[in-house]
């Protein structure tokens, strides 16, 4: 566990999560290579099912990033997945693969700074709660 580098999935949406990536980007701001972005059209369409996909198939942590509160595109989207996020946790904690490896991100597209910071804070997070308990069960080592 002394070299764990934990994998992030970032379910971000199109409008506000993922152009505030793409200006982290632009602008040269560091985040860990460790975070996987996924575009979707609004976090509001990442169900249940995409996160447990996402833990499943190897995912040590993931986060949903969406508009700020008032600001979907999609009227109240955020607010849906937001919700849907928190049940998620529990789930997660009933199962034994811990809800603090699931966060809901809220931010505008000019958030780049706040983008970097935030993946930032997720992967130190995730890395100190090691590696996902599925990948042991389900036969997946650590390489």
């Amino acid at each position: 566990m002394e070299n764990f580098e934990p994998v992030i999935v970032a379910f971000c949406c199109h409008y506000c999560a993922y152009t505030a990536a793409d200006m982290a980007g632009s602008k040269r701001l560091s985040y860990p290579p460790n975070v996987k972005i996924v575009r979707v059209p609004c976090s509001g369409k990442v169900d249940a099912i995409h996160i447990m996909k996402a833990f499943e198939k190897g995912a040590d942590g993931v986060y949903v990033a969406g508009c700020l509160e008032g600001d979907c595109h999609f009227k109240n989207g955020n607010m849906k997945v937001s919700r849907r996020v928190n049940y998620i946790k529990k789930l997660l904690d009933e199962i034994g693969i811990n809800g603090d490896r699931l966060e809901m991100v809220m931010m505008s597209a000019g958030m780049g700074d706040y983008f970097a910071k935030k993946a930032t804070e997720i992967t130190d997070k995730i890395r100190s709660l090691g590696p996902n308990p599925t990948k042991t069960v389900l036969g997946f080592a650590q390489k």
